[in-house]
């Protein structure tokens, strides 16, 4: 029996390290059914830090759906990973070591890098552990490890087999601060102060008709030295003449093109653009649709280079504002002011990217837009609302998916090149994984030319390259060679049938996801999406460092019980963001405590043995609260196959604390015969497996002291075989234990539900006339149809005289007791007359004409106020609050 009060600091960190002690939540080794495996697409988060408190939040929502399909319908496949090959990984290895990946041969730190990600990622187990995930710890990977390696270079190899792939010298966005070329959903905008300058330029071969200088306005007068043309819109009448001329860059005295395009943007600074190579996505368009020249100013570290003579050397920010300076000095700079605008930066250090000519590896995405939408039609969108933001990305892209980084830590390419041609030679699929700067090519001669010497590739895949086959490495694709194509070890799980993850990441992970295993199996990688929004400070702004409003989990866990942050945790509904609010985890220590009160209160009250059903069948009040928990659970089990957690915790949370607690266990108290023994131990059964999900460890604490062992038990003849054997009780975790289904059993719903009104009036009757609930009442009527539960209510609540009314109206009247106006409308309609409106309706000076008020001289329409009525009874006795059922009471003391 439960005993003493709860104690979560004891209780919580013993059910942790059984559940991963005794592998409770392990996914089978044998071969699954399909039809029962159910199968999550967890998150590997990135190691580039601490554990925070979004890991939490998302976490929580993935196993609340974990732990519910393993009770409702499956074997659930739920692993864990860790995408440690990265940008992200090698920026905190250099960080926490205070090195730079340069300075080191690239073994070397690989192994420093590796070191560092897996102090971080013992750390992130036992943190996960710590907040009761159910996750199959034996099913875990590492993006980095050799087996994860080979799934990637394989997945490289059959799309450059596919012809999906392929390599090109070409304009790339590129981030200066981390020295590699990165992919567009790497970046984000990042609103920036900055200057404006407008900046004159000379007509060279000044034509008699043309002026002999123009104004063009910058933010970025560095590029004065890469500027290859000049752009004027075809309309541009004021500018017309230019078109055709050449015009001479200041400071640097080179002569370029005045060509006319209608990507020209009039309306911005003086209407006239130059082209440099490159500041952004227009000037590469332009460098390509008009063959211009290539001149390369800044370089892979934002340094300039030769082409910017005197400025060469000098860091891309130090050049700008030398170049300024010199543009003033010469009378060439005619304006500079202040302006906030957005800059395109790298997400991973919010560092400015510039556009490099680079040779790169790439994946063909562009010409497949219209597939992967409908590969994001074909999923089921938990909310709906977030397949816009998949379909707005896709319908935006501009680039081909850049997949090559000239980074020391990652997955290398498995690629050699001949020396001689340049031709491409892959490895052999058998000899995966590989490392083309250790590792021999596959053949001693190059198939095209004969040449026998090789280049390897020294750059490594985008992390987002390898993270999006997930859905591949948790399956166990392979190659198999024996049979000449792809297999899976666990076929049964994919397609998964969920992809659980943030918002921020549709670009990133979901959308390449889609992409890599789409075109590896034809199908789309998962059945469902389920993306939760972010976790906001309790002023709902977005938790930051730099704002320093950032809640560690561990000072959060230090505080309350982990099953309260989880309750916390499905307070949203799926896709919104969610403020970090102590009310929150308060209400869910509330609930906590009144779940294992309300169990020791059934245990006194219904004392083992588990008892039977009463051979002359239930009490119709009993049947009742039985049947509207099986409504209960009905909704309950929709709303987490909706994945609609917060009303989930709400309603059945409303039901267990009102119907069951407050109303049903005050009138358990007054009875102790069987079928309220019965009712009370059945009732309290399924509550605990309703209520597991989310409140984890108190509830298996709970099974544990009342049920684990009593595995003969039965909750009742529809729950159990023959045998009374209950397959649901075969276990001693009621994580494994069944879902409760449904009884059903039929009952008078809305009687019932008069009823409990009636009994929940009565009691708090007593209680504000300090009368002991055991106390008799002389006289009760009651003007509703609560036939069948006369002797529940008068044998409960004590009453002498009990006189119902199932048809006949109650001798009440509903009157008006006050008139609040709607301020908004009323307030700027009726201005200064709102004084003498509100001092008519104190002195009750008004008149109610259907839908219209008419008081101090004017017409209120409907929607411009609203009645408080009152109901009063003129009788003998006092009208009680019952919702919607009257009671009238009559006591003689």
């Amino acid at each position: 029996m439960p005993s003493g009060e709860y104690d979560p600091d004891t209780a919580e960190p013993h059910w942790q390290r059984r559940w991963v002690d005794e592998e409770t939540y392990a996914y089978p080794d044998e071969p699954v059914d399909p039809n029962t495996a159910f199968s999550i697409d967890t998150p590997p988060p990135t190691v580039s830090g601490s554990l925070h408190w979004g890991h939490v939040y998302g976490s929580i929502l993935q196993d609340v759906v974990a732990r519910f399909h393993r009770m409702y319908d499956s074997e659930v496949f739920y692993p864990f990973g860790y995408d440690d090959n990265g940008i992200a990984s090698e920026r905190l290895a250099e960080r926490e070591l205070d090195i730079r990946h340069q300075d080191y041969e690239r073994r070397e730190f690989q192994k420093k890098t590796r070191e560092v990600c897996q102090q971080y990622e013992d750390e992130f187990t036992e943190k996960m552990q710590g907040v009761g995930l159910s996750i199959d710890w034996n099913n875990t990977y590492r993006t980095i490890s050799p087996e994860v390696q080979r799934v990637s270079q394989l997945s490289f190899i059959d799309l450059y087999e596919q012809g999906r792939e392929y390599r090109q010298e070409a304009p790339a966005i590129w981030c200066p601060e981390c020295e590699t070329a990165i992919s567009q959903v790497e970046t984000e905008d990042d609103e920036q102060d900055s200057h404006f300058h407008d900046i004159e330029f000379a007509v060279a071969d000044i034509d008699a008709d043309a002026p002999d200088a123009f104004t063009i306005s910058t933010t970025r007068p560095e590029l004065l030295p890469a500027c290859v043309a000049v752009f004027i819109h075809p309309e541009d009448d004021e500018n017309a003449d230019l078109v055709g001329e050449r015009a001479e860059v200041p400071l640097f005295g080179h002569e370029v093109p005045i060509i006319a395009d209608d990507r020209v943007d009039m309306e911005t600074g003086s209407g006239i653009v130059m082209c440099c190579t490159f500041g952004d996505q227009n000037d590469i368009e332009w460098y390509q649709a008009h063959d211009l020249d290539l001149r390369v100013a800044i370089d892979e570290s934002a340094h300039m280079t030769a082409v910017a003579d005197e400025y060469e050397g000098l860091h891309s920010s130090e050049a700008r504002e030398a170049i300024v300076e010199d543009l003033d000095d010469a009378g060439a700079l005619l304006d500079r002011w202040e302006i906030s605008h957005t800059v395109n930066v790298h997400e991973r250090c919010g560092t400015g990217v510039e556009f490099l000519v680079t040779e790169q590896w790439y994946i063909e995405v562009l010409d497949k837009r219209e597939e992967y939408l409908q590969a994001g039609r074909d999923m089921e969108w938990f909310p709906d609302k977030m397949f816009t933001r998949y379909e707005h990305w896709v319908e935006g892209l501009q680039w081909d998916w850049l997949i090559s980084r000239q980074r020391s830590s990652g997955i290398p390419f498995p690629v050699w090149y001949c020396e001689e041609c340049d031709t491409e030679v892959m490895a052999e699929k058998a000899d995966l994984p590989v490392d083309p700067l250790s590792d021999d090519p596959p053949l001693d001669a190059c198939p095209e030319c004969g040449a026998e010497s090789f280049v390897p590739e020294d750059d490594v895949l985008d992390t987002w390259a390898t993270s999006s086959l997930t859905p591949l490495i948790n399956a166990g694709w392979d190659w198999d060679a024996e049979a000449d194509e792809f297999s899976m070890d666990r076929p049964e799980i994919y397609p998964m049938n969920v992809r659980p993850q943030g918002h921020d990441i549709i670009s990133f992970w979901l959308f390449h996801t889609v992409i890599k295993c789409y075109e590896h199996t034809g199908e789309v990688p998962f059945e469902s999406t389920m993306i939760n929004g972010m976790v906001l400070d309790e002023n709902r702004e977005k938790m930051s460092k730099s704002k320093g409003n950032v809640v560690q989990p561990d000072t959060v866990l230090e505080e309350y019980p982990v099953d309260a942050a989880r309750y916390w945790a499905t307070g949203s509904a799926i896709g919104d963001d969610l403020p970090y609010q102590e009310k929150g985890l308060r209400a869910g220590e509330k609930l906590i405590r009144k779940l294992w009160n309300a169990s020791k209160l059934v245990e006194s009250l219904a004392p083992e043995p588990f008892p039977d059903e009463p051979e002359g069948g239930l009490r119709e009040l009993d049947r009742w609260l039985l049947a509207e928990l099986d409504r209960e659970l009905e909704h309950t089990t929709a709303r987490l196959e909706n994945r609609e957690f917060s009303k989930a915790r709400e309603e059945l949370r409303s039901f267990f604390w009102n119907t069951f607690c407050d109303d049903y266990l005050e009138i358990a108290k007054q009875r102790g015969d069987d079928s309220a023994a019965y009712t009370l131990r059945t009732a309290h059964r399924r509550f605990l497996k309703a209520f597991a999900p989310v409140l984890a460890h108190v509830t298996e604490e709970l099974w544990h002291d009342m049920y684990a062992d009593d595995v003969g038990a039965s909750e009742n003849a529809a729950d159990a075989p023959a045998d009374d054997a209950p397959a649901d009780d075969a276990t001693d975790s009621i994580h494994l234990a069944d879902w409760p289904e449904p009884f059903g059993i039929d009952a008078d719903h809305d009687a019932g539900t008069a009823a409990m009104s009636v009994v929940g009036a009565l009691r708090r009757y007593k209680s504000e006339n300090q009368l002991p609930l055991n106390a008799e009442l002389d006289s009760v009527e009651v003007y509703a149809d609560v036939r069948g539960f006369e002797d529940d209510i008068t044998g409960v609540m004590h009453v002498a005289e009990f006189r119902i009314h199932p048809d006949s109206d109650a001798p009440i009247e509903t009157v008006v007791t006050g008139i609040d106006l709607d301020y908004a409308t009323v307030g700027p309609k009726h201005g200064n007359r709102v004084g003498d409106i509100e001092a008519a309706l104190a002195s009750e000076d008004y008149e109610l004409d259907d839908d219209e008020l008419h008081v101090a001289g004017v017409t209120l329409e409907a929607d411009e106020f609203s009645l408080k009525k009152a109901r009063q009874y003129a009788g003998e006795g006092e009208l009680l609050d019952a919702d919607d059922v009257v009671v009238i009471v009559r006591n003689v003391e």
